[in-house]
Parts: C-alpha cells; sequence; structure tokens
C-alpha cells in the first residue's frame, strides 16, 4: 500500500473516489506499516478525543451534517457508564488544510485519538500529520483507498457488502453472478469488490458488463447485459447503481428485455430502499441487499430526534460508534493503539456489531434483505457478534 514512515500516501487521483456521502465503498488494501499510537489509558481515567467536523462550511447541507455529527458524539458520551470523555470539537470548514491545522491544534491541546473528519482528502491530510504523534484517526469516510496505518475508515465499505450479498446469495445457489457497474471511479471499485467477494464466497464471476453513466450508456448496456447473462448462464445479476443513479432505468429495462427477476436475481451494492420510493418499483421485487440492523438503527433515529429535534443524517451514527468504541476499550483498561482498536471482537455501535480491521477499513454486520409488495422483508438477520469476549 504505502510506507507511513516516509508520510506519503496514495496519489490525491485516487481521493476522487470520495464516498463517505453515498453510502458506498470498495476494496481491501494492505495493512500500512506503522503500529500506531494512543497509548494506555487508565481504567476510569479521563481520555481526551477531538471530534473533526466540517463547522465553517459554506455547504449548507454539509453544515447540518456537521451539526448532526457533533450531536450524535455528545449523545454517545452521555451514554457512557463508568468513562470520562473529554470530548473537544474543531471546525474543518470540509477543507484538507483546515482540517490538518484542526488536528495539530487537537494534538497541542492533549487529544489522544481523533474522531473525523468527514471527506477522504482531508481525513489523508489529518492522518499524515498525526503520523509522527501516533496518534491514530477514526475518519467517517469510506473510501478504503486512504485506509491503512494511523488511519481508520468508519464508513460502511463496499467490500463489506459485497462480501455480505455474496455470501447469502452462494448459500441460496445462486453462485454465478454477473457484475454489472458503471464507468466511473465509484463503479469501479464496486466492480473490484464484487469479484474479490464473488470469489472469496466460492462463486463464480459470469462476466462483468460497464455503461457510460448516461441514460444513452444505459440503453445501450441492455442488450450485452442480457447477452452475456445468458452466454454465461448467470443466475444472479450484481450492480452497483443506485436509486439516485441508474437503478430505476435498469429496472425497467431489463424485465423488458426479458431478464426479468423471475429469471434472474437482482442484487444491489447500494441500499435500495431509499429513498422510500425506490420499494414501488416492479423490477425491483424480490432484489437481495444489505443494510444495517434495522431495529437498533430505528432506536437511534428515535433518540437523537428526541435530544435533537430532527432525524439525523444517515452517517451521523458514525460519531457515535467512534466514541462508543473508544469508550468500551477504556472501560476494558485497553489503550488506544492500533491494536486495541483493531481487537477480534469488535464493538457495539448504533447500527449494530462493527470492528476495525488491521488494514484500516472495517466490517460491520448487516442483514440481508428483500422487497415485497413494495415493503423491506430481512432475510438475514445482522449478526450480534463476532465471537470472542467483546465490549
Amino acid at each position: 500500500m504505502f510506507a507511513v514512515s516516509t508520510l506519503l500516501r496514495k496519489p490525491l487521483a485516487r481521493l476522487a473516489a470520495i464516498l463517505a456521502l453515498i453510502g458506498l465503498a470498495a476494496c481491501d488494501v494492505a495493512p500500512g506499516a506503522m503500529t500506531g499510537g494512543g497509548g494506555s489509558v487508565a481504567r476510569g481515567g479521563v481520555v481526551a478525543v477531538a471530534l473533526l467536523v466540517p463547522h465553517g462550511t459554506a455547504n449548507a447541507q454539509e453544515a447540518q451534517l456537521a451539526r448532526d455529527l457533533e450531536s450524535a458524539a455528545r449523545l454517545a458520551v452521555a451514554d457512557l457508564a463508568g468513562v470520562e470523555i473529554d470530548l473537544r470539537v474543531y471546525g474543518t470548514a470540509g477543507q484538507p488544510a483546515q482540517a490538518q491545522q484542526a488536528a495539530l491544534n487537537a494534538a497541542a491541546d492533549g487529544a489522544q485519538i481523533i474522531i473525523g473528519p468527514l471527506h477522504a482528502e482531508s481525513a489523508n491530510a489529518v492522518a499524515v500529520a498525526m503520523a509522527q504523534r501516533n496518534i491514530n484517526v477514526l475518519a467517517f469516510s469510506n473510501n478504503p483507498t486512504i485506509a491503512g496505518g494511523n488511519l481508520f475508515v468508519l464508513g460502511q465499505t463496499f467490500r463489506n457488502t459485497a462480501d455480505r450479498l455474496a455470501a447469502f446469495a452462494t448459500s441460496q445457489g445462486k453462485s454465478r453472478i454477473l457484475a454489472v457497474y458503471s464507468e466511473n471511479v465509484a463503479g469501479r471499485l464496486g466492480l473490484e469488490a464484487i469479484t474479490q467477494a464473488v470469489q472469496a464466497q466460492g462463486g463464480t464471476l459470469a462476466g462483468s458488463v460497464s455503461y457510460d453513466f448516461s441514460q444513452d450508456g444505459v440503453v445501450n448496456a441492455v442488450p450485452v447485459i442480457r447477452s452475456t447473462a445468458e452466454t454465461n448462464a448467470a443466475d444472479a445479476i450484481f450492480l452497483t447503481a443506485n436509486s439516485a443513479g441508474a437503478l430505476p432505468l435498469f429496472s425497467q429495462m431489463l424485465p423488458e428485455a426479458g431478464l426479468g427477476p423471475d429469471r434472474v436475481q437482482y442484487i444491489g451494492l447500494a441500499r435500495w430502499d431509499t429513498p422510500r420510493q425506490t420499494l414501488d418499483l416492479p423490477g425491483l421485487q424480490g432484489s437481495w441487499f444489505a443494510l444495517p440492523d434495522p431495529g437498533r438503527a430505528a432506536a437511534f433515529e428515535s433518540r437523537f430526534r428526541a435530544a435533537n429535534g430532527n432525524s439525523p443524517h444517515p452517517i451521523a451514527g458514525l460519531a457515535y460508534d467512534g466514541i462508543a468504541a473508544v469508550g468500551a476499550l477504556t472501560k476494558a483498561g485497553r489503550g488506544l493503539t492500533r491494536g486495541d482498536l483493531t481487537q477480534a471482537a469488535g464493538f457495539q455501535g448504533v447500527s449494530g456489531v462493527f470492528r476495525l480491521r488491521p488494514d484500516g477499513t472495517n466490517e460491520r454486520g448487516l442483514a440481508v434483505a428483500t422487497i415485497t409488495d413494495k415493503r423491506v422483508q430481512i432475510l438475514s438477520p445482522a449478526p450480534q457478534g463476532f465471537g470472542g469476549a467483546g465490549f
């Protein structure tokens, strides 16, 4: 991946895949060379945590997200029993240079760990600045191309989603899977995740078809998808498309081309239950997709709304999860080193169990859902743990 000791990371061109706000991510990367810091934390001691959020941004939606992230973090601090967190909030304005300066200020103020920032490029800048100081960074991004060394991403990744769905598909006898992906950065990262997941779960990649990210691109891809599926005897189609992109058009045109859900299983790398109108699409009835534990996610949303008067942004819970992990380790008398953060049993977050991996990515316990009569139905519930003595 890269040698953290040289303070060099991947070229910023790779950071074009800043996916944190679209709920998707991608493939695994190799672990970084540095062991990371954090030091030991005495049981019952005060832990200094810096929260970096885009306060000061000119973007109204991002400003609201910043408020939601801070509110979720404060809710997590209030929930901790037997642990005292000194939470200090630093604004980044959504800019890498300001994020890095905020991190330097936080380190000077005694921060033992940094939670945030939001964007991949900002997270990269912060992690580089904190590497020499042995301070780990839990960023809100889900972009795996920046992960490793002292930088962890908290957002749900493409590979995590693809693994869960590929495992479920093969268990249901759907083992010849055709990948359909958009010809852009996110689509190519999605293809890589699907390919790796299908192979890891013992399935067969029955070809892949790309499409230009446009209406004409989708229209032109449909006959190619049908031909490839028939030639390679595909029994499932794994799409990277989401509701804001090509999904509505595919859900109409693939059945019209004779490749409907009665002939092949549709699988989605994205959440196909948002927005709510997506559930009404006839072509998606019976499709499969993954989502966090819906019961726990709903409970967090209810508590957040009661405390703040608004529903949380979809990724606001990541701030809660970061605080929860720090609190669990501190309560157990553990430190905040990479070894502590990546303990195998993981942590309990607002949307279910999760754990940080040595390569800087994460694994989240996900449920598999389908759409039946325009409603979400859980086919396989989210796991409640990863085994071992969890926190």
